[in-house]
Parts: C-alpha cells; sequence; structure tokens
C-alpha cells in the first residue's frame, strides 16, 4: 500500500529555464506579457521585469532587444548591462499592449505549459511510501477515534481512491477528511498558470493553496537561475473543502469573458492534495449527476476539460476524493455507483469512554482543568435522561456553550455542571411534552 512520497518530492521548485525553448511557451504569449505588464507598471528595469515574469533576464532579453529597434519600447538613462536598463513603451507600443489586453488580461508570472505541468505530476506520483498504523495514528492523533476506524480508514488513504466517510451527524467526518492531509506532509510545486497554446488558465490560488516560503539559508549566494523555475509556488499539499455550495461549473474550466482566461477546476486545485466534498447529497446537483463526472477521472486518474473553442485536453487527476455524508449511501446512489467509491468507512458515535476522552483533549485546548465527576455528572443527569446519544460535537460545542456563559454572568472562567446544564437547555430542543401547545 503506497501513496507519492511525501518527503522526497518536490521540496523545491523545478529549475529554472534559461531560454524561451526551456519555458515551452510560444513566443507570442512572451511578447503579449512584456507589453501588457509595461503598459500596466509604466517603467521597469529588465531586472525587474523579468522578475514580475518569473524567468531569469536571458529569456526575455531577445524580446525587449527586438521591441527596442521596432520602437514599440525605449530604455530611459545609462546602466551597466541590459538587465539594468529602464523600459518604457512608446506609443505605438502602448496601443500594441492595449490590443492585446482586450483579447487577455491575465498579467503575471509566464504560465506553465501543460506538458511541463503532466511531466511534474508524473514524476510526484513515481514517488512512494508505506502508509503504517504508527503513521496513521500520528495524523489522526489530534481526534479520538475508534481503532477499528483508524484501521478502515489506513488502507483507504494508502491506496488514494476515493474514500466514503459517513455516518451520524456531529462525529467529526469533515475533521477525519480534513486531517487526511496530515499524511501529506512534503512540499509541491503548483504553478502560477498553465498554458494551452496561448490560453491562459490560473493555477495557484492563496484561497486554497498555502504557500511555504523558502529558508533564507537555501537561497543566500544563489543566482536568480539557480533558486529555481519561479513560475511555480512551493505549497503544502492541498486539502480543497467544498459542501452544498458545490456546482457543476465549478468543476469545469470558468472562462471570463472579460478577463480573457480560464479559472482552475476545484479538482485541479486539490491535485497532489484532498479533495473534500462535504454534506454529500446536499449539493446543488444529484448525487448521480457529481459522481457521472467524476467516473473516468476516479479510474483512470486523468480528467477531461474543454477549452471555450470547443478544444478538449487531458490533465492529471492526482485527487484523492473523500466524500463525507450523514445520510445513507443507499439513499444517494444505487449500488453500482457505489462500487466506484471503493473505501466506506463508517464514523461511529463515541463510546461513554471515548465521549470522556474527547471532554478532557476540549478542556486541555481552551486551558481548563478538567474534572471527571463534571462530565460523567453531563451524562449521568443531563444526556441520558433526554435519551440523547452521545456525539463527538458535544463536549466542544456544551463546553462552550458553559464558558460563554460564565462570561456573560460573571462567574469564574471554570466548568461547573450547573454552567453545563444551563448549555444543554439552550443547545438541545425541548422534549415534546414541554414544548408550548
Amino acid at each position: 500500500m503506497t501513496i507519492p512520497d511525501q518527503h522526497a518530492a518536490a521540496s523545491t521548485l523545478p529549475p529554472a529555464p534559461k531560454t524561451l525553448e526551456q519555458t515551452g511557451v510560444p513566443a507570442e504569449l512572451v511578447q503579449q506579457l512584456l507589453y501588457k505588464t509595461l503598459h500596466l507598471a509604466g517603467e521597469l528595469t529588465g531586472a525587474e521585469i523579468a522578475d514580475r515574469l518569473g524567468v531569469v533576464f536571458s529569456v526575455i532579453d531577445p524580446f525587449l532587444d527586438q521591441m527596442k529597434r521596432d520602437r514599440y519600447c525605449e530604455i530611459l538613462g545609462t546602466a551597466m548591462g541590459a538587465a539594468s536598463y529602464t523600459y518604457r513603451l512608446t506609443q505605438t507600443g502602448h496601443s500594441r499592449a492595449a490590443g492585446y489586453a482586450d483579447h487577455s488580461q491575465y498579467v503575471g508570472k509566464l504560465p506553465v505549459p501543460l506538458k511541463q505541468y503532466r511531466e511534474y505530476m508524473q514524476h510526484l506520483a513515481s514517488r512512494s511510501f508505506t502508509v503504517s498504523r504508527q503513521s496513521i495514528r500520528q495524523a489522526f492523533s489530534h481526534l479520538v477515534l475508534a481503532e477499528v476506524v483508524l484501521d478502515r480508514l489506513g488502507p483507504a488513504i494508502a491506496a488514494r481512491h476515493s474514500l466514503f466517510i459517513y455516518g451520524p451527524p456531529g462525529n467529526g467526518k469533515t475533521l477525519i477528511s480534513q486531517a487526511i492531509g496530515n499524511l501529506l506532509v512534503g512540499d509541491i510545486a503548483i504553478p502560477h498558470a498553465i498554458s494551452i497554446d496561448t490560453e491562459v488558465i490560473r493555477i495557484y490560488d492563496p484561497l486554497n493553496h498555502e504557500a511555504v516560503g523558502t529558508p533564507v539559508h537555501e537561497t543566500q549566494g544563489l543566482s536568480l537561475q539557480d533558486r529555481g523555475d519561479e513560475r511555480w509556488v512551493r505549497c503544502r499539499r492541498p486539502v480543497v473543502t467544498v459542501g452544498g455550495e458545490l456546482t457543476m461549473d465549478s468543476l469545469e474550466l470558468g472562462y471570463s469573458q472579460q478577463a480573457g482566461f480560464y479559472r482552475a477546476p476545484l479538482q485541479l486545485l486539490a491535485n497532489g492534495g484532498v479533495l473534500v466534498i462535504d454534506d454529500f447529497g446536499r449539493q446543488r446537483m444529484s448525487p448521480r449527476e457529481l459522481l457521472n463526472r467524476w467516473i473516468v477521472p476516479l479510474e483512470s486518474r486523468i480528467d477531461h476539460l474543454t477549452l471555450q473553442t470547443g478544444q478538449k485536453f487531458e490533465m492529471p487527476f492526482d485527487v484523492l476524493v473523500v466524500f463525507a455524508t450523514n445520510l445513507n449511501p443507499l439513499d444517494l446512489v444505487d449500488e453500482s455507483f457505489l462500487r466506484r467509491i471503493r473505501y466506506k468507512v463508517y464514523a461511529e458515535s463515541p463510546t461513554r469512554k471515548e465521549f470522556l476522552q474527547i471532554f478532557e483533549l476540549c478542556c486541555r485546548e481552551r486551558g481548563l482543568r478538567y474534572d471527571p465527576a463534571v462530565a460523567e455528572g453531563l451524562i449521568a443527569t443531563e444526556l441520558e435522561p433526554r435519551r440523547i446519544a452521545l456525539r463527538g460535537c458535544q463536549p466542544r460545542d456544551l463546553i462552550q456553550h458553559a464558558l460563554s456563559l460564565a462570561e456573560y454572568t460573571d462567574q469564574p472562567r471554570e466548568l461547573s455542571l450547573d454552567l453545563l446544564s444551563a448549555a444543554c437547555a439552550t443547545y438541545f430542543l425541548a422534549d415534546e411534552d414541554q414544548l408550548p401547545g
């Protein structure tokens, strides 16, 4: 049972390209970005332009030289070396840049061509390590889970296939799903954008990707070309979570007519990591529609996307998809669809012992003294008389209710059975015979 090597894989960026050919992108795309970058900035040195495009100066030097000869740009002042020259577009150059901007407003790092992205993802997937009981227990050490649940999660995560986590509400299915990312501890390189010919797809998203800064001692004394390909961002493995707001549109390329470039679908944002579909069955499309969309990618590890021109292309699908739901899976999809989701893990309600462990853990997280008698009293005097099944979320929620009440009534910040009883009165619904007629 193996999954991509988290420690050995891509802790640094790919090597920096030194020529146009090594970038893999068409000269036309480089030219467009040069014009638009200068158009927006006004004046930049050659080194500053190269930095904004994420390449070494030798890649763009021939373009700037040609622009100068064609009188589309001019050099201000004098300096030692072309990289130190200050460049500015002429009026004719600004007119050309405006024409490029009408087609696409993308400005930023030079995109990574699809071919290079595929090669990188293949390299990432070729490395592996063994998922052991020890690594599973370490990754989920912040949660109180039954041994049987951990031993069901382990093989599913190791297989890096689709995973169904289901069971009663309040037992931490979302937390379990997101904690899978703790196993993916290695860094990954994520491109700012991908190009297909001259079409651009923006990939790096600060909302879903956590950038990792390179330590200063690793870059001291290194030239720009030795720091790696800065068209990529060094990030932690992504864990992308979506819930009931998920739509079919978010699983396809999103094209902006106004901006002239594409938004990456969710599964592409999660490549190399985990995609959690929370509250599965409550999306704006039917479960059957969602699974139909992913039948091929889940099996082949290849997704098929389409540009607005109708051109189709293959994209790596190196994603561990986790479906989490409170609903009965048999009520959502039929047996043939369930077979596509190869692993099913039932998130059981905590036993009395596990409930007390969760209560103690919640107290420690909040700097509170844990009194076993108070936790036992909560079960005996409140939960059992109300015939309330134990849930993993109850200690966290009731403790927070109790602390809020203590603050409101100027009581010490400590737990008591009276505070927890009052918390239960506002947390749980009243019995039917207590409701107003």
